[in-house]
Parts: structure tokens; C-alpha cells; sequence
């Protein structure tokens, strides 16, 4: 109440407008998701498609029910899990610090940054062959794709953060005998925070494409094992129950970065 005292009558309406938009949105996806698996379901037992090819979302709950019974399904979700969070965690560090080093020497930049934008455009399962040679076949070389994928990422849209700092505001306190180090933890590190929640928004699918596709490569665990597992000796039940979870997980992770996004923001204000 009281903080509502400091707001006119028609900034109160406006507010509370956006608050019932804002509901009403959240209530429209859950409908449109309920009907659409509500469809999946009925077209599946009513044979209007074959459930053996599409699955259906009661069939895709027995199953993760079964893999929970005989113990297995925490057991692959971690697998994958700590593989991503691993170089989700690696490609972000790396990413910034390497970022960091470019904006602060031009002539560093300037030689490697080709380089990059190269490397990003290279298909990274091409050094699947590589990658397995170098790390073997357990889960170094599924982190080490998945940093592989996330680290250009995140070195490009750092750095692009960083060089799109203000001029006139890097002027002023340059003009003020401010030092480098201070220009770069006063000015550009605060400023490109927007695009550091970016980079980390675009690299929570970067890190799940990189494990998954690691596990698709080599693994003998995962959620990536089970897809692959499962179209092998075509248990298509198993292949959409894992990629149920694998949505569920890449869901609850970009939550999680947004709710990061919400906090900076509140004390930014």
C-alpha cells in the first residue's frame, strides 16, 4: 500500500493492466500447450496416427515411470546434466576473459579476431574424430565439444559488448585521466551487462546442442545415449521421452538465466 501512495490513479490502472495481460499470456500458453498435447494424445489412441511412430504423451510418461523404476533415469539426467552445466560454466569464463584480452589490446584483437569468426563458422561435429582422439571416449570429450560450440559464442558477443560502449561517456573519462583498468571496470564491464545476459541466454542452447551432440558422438550414458539408443533398436518411446526430459532441462536452465536477468535488473534500479 504504501508504495502505491507514490503512483497517480492512472499509473495504478496502467499497472494493473499489465499485471492481467501478463496473466492472461501465461494462461494462453498453458491452454495452447494442454490442447496440443490433448490432440497428440487423442490422435494416438484413436489410431488417426500411428502411435508406434509419434509416441504420445501417456506413453512418453510410462516410460520415463519405467526408466525411474529400474533406476536409470536420474542416472542419465545427471550424466547429461553436469556435462552441460560443466561447459556451459567453461565456455561463459573462458569466453569472457578471452573477450576481455581482446578489447583491451586493439593489436591482439586485431590479429585473432578473423580467426574467430572463422572458427565459428566451422561445423564443429567435423572434429567429432578429433575431439575423441585428443579427450577418449568418456565425458571429458563430450565437455570439451560442448565448450567448443559455447566458447566462440560467447567471445564474439562479449566482445561486441564491449566495443559498443559509449565513445562520448569513454571520452569524458578519458579526458578525466581515468586509467585503462578504470575505463574498463567503471565503464565497459557495467555497460555491456545487457549483452552479458544475452551471451548467456544464447549459449544455454549452445551448451545443450554441444552435449548432446558429444553424446551422440561418444557416450555409453546421457540423454543423448537414450536418443540415439532408442533409434537404434527403434524404441521411438524412449527417443520422445528423452527429448521430453532434454526440453524440460533446456527450459528450467534458461529459466534460471532469466531469473538472473530479473535480479540484475532490480538493482541496477
Amino acid at each position: 500500500m504504501k508504495n502505491e501512495r507514490n503512483y497517480s490513479r492512472e499509473h495504478l490502472l496502467y499497472l494493473r493492466g499489465v499485471k492481467k495481460k501478463t496473466i492472461w499470456v501465461n494462461v494462453a500458453r498453458f491452454a495452447v500447450l494442454f490442447v496440443l498435447l490433448a490432440i497428440w494424445e487423442l490422435s494416438a489412441q484413436f489410431a488417426w496416427v500411428n502411435p508406434f511412430i509419434t509416441s504420445s504423451p501417456s506413453r512418453i510418461l510410462k516410460t520415463i515411470g519405467d526408466l525411474y523404476t529400474n533406476g536409470t533415469l536420474f542416472y542419465h539426467v545427471g550424466t547429461t546434466l553436469w556435462e552441460t552445466l560443466a561447459g556451459f560454466g567453461i565456455a561463459v569464463v573462458l569466453g569472457y576473459s578471452i573477450a576481455l584480452l581482446l578489447w583491451w589490446s586493439e593489436d591482439f584483437r586485431r590479429i585473432t579476431e578473423p580467426y574467430f569468426v572463422v572458427l565459428n563458422a566451422l561445423p564443429k561435429i567435423a572434429l567429432g574424430p578429433l575431439i575423441i582422439i585428443w579427450c577418449g571416449t568418456g565425458s571429458k570429450a563430450i565437455v570439451f565439444m560442448t565448450v567448443l560450440i559455447g566458447l566462440i559464442v560467447a567471445i564474439l558477443n562479449m566482445l561486441n559488448g564491449f566495443m559498443a560502449t559509449d565513445e562520448n561517456k569513454l571520452l569524458l573519462l578519458k579526458s578525466m585521466g581515468a586509467s585503462k583498468m578504470q575505463i574498463l571496470t567503471k565503464l565497459v564491464i557495467p555497460s555491456s551487462l545487457p549483452n552479458f545476459i544475452s551471451m548467456l541466454k544464447i549459449n544455454v542452447g549452445m551448451a545443450w546442442i554441444g552435449s548432446i551432440m558429444g553424446e551422440y558422438i561418444v557416450s555409453k550414458a546421457g540423454i543423448g545415449y537414450l536418443i540415439v539408443y532408442g533409434g537404434q533398436v527403434f524404441k521411438l518411446d524412449l527417443v520422445m521421452s528423452a527429448v521430453f526430459i532434454l526440453c524440460i532441462l533446456a527450459a528450467a536452465m534458461y529459466a534460471a538465466v532469466a531469473l538472473l536477468e530479473k535480479l540484475v535488473i532490480k538493482n541496477q534500479k
